[in-house]
């Protein structure tokens, strides 16, 4: 089994996005293997914001120390209406379960807000990682360009209550 592959080894923690979590957060998306080539303008200019933080419920998956130690990922939850907005992993601990456990998480929130479903707008690239998380294939979004060029396959999480 490759390392790429291999369940990550350090304990992850993931705790509520803050203000001091933006550039780093930022540097996640732009630098994103999956928005290279073809895809790279849809982030070149891309912010993540103190200001998007507080709006929003981020939620940042961090190892070993939960405040210096390295970003692996994180997630944006848009309540109103209820839509995943982001979901990144570190290019370089992708295959690890990060995504899993940053879905997981997703879904315990939208639990305890009353979300019963909510959307995602999925990069072409992770269509896949949607599918075997459960999302279910719902229609496509079409291009807005210039920003996005193409179309993207839209999903939904069906959120079961407990």
């Amino acid at each position: 089994m490759s390392s790429r592959t291999s369940p990550i080894s350090q304990p992850v923690t993931i705790r509520r996005a803050v203000a001091r979590d933006a550039k780093r957060l930022t540097r996640l998306v732009r630098g994103s293997g999956a928005y290279e080539g073809k895809y790279a303008a849809a982030v070149a200019g891309y912010r993540v914001g103190p200001d998007y933080i507080e709006a929003h419920r981020a939620f940042v998956a961090v190892g070993a120390d939960e405040h210096g130690g390295p970003v692996l990922g994180f997630y944006s939850l848009v309540l109103a209406p209820p839509e995943l907005d982001l979901l990144f992993v570190a290019d370089e601990v992708q295959g690890r379960g990060i995504g899993r456990l940053l879905v997981a998480h997703m879904q315990s929130e939208a639990r305890a807000a009353g979300i019963d479903r909510l959307k995602v707008v999925s990069h072409l690239p992770a269509e896949d990682f949607y599918h075997r998380v459960g999302a279910v294939r719902t229609g496509t979004a079409l291009a807005n360009p210039p920003a996005v060029p193409w179309d993207r396959p839209e999903f939904e999480f069906r959120i079961p209550s407990e």
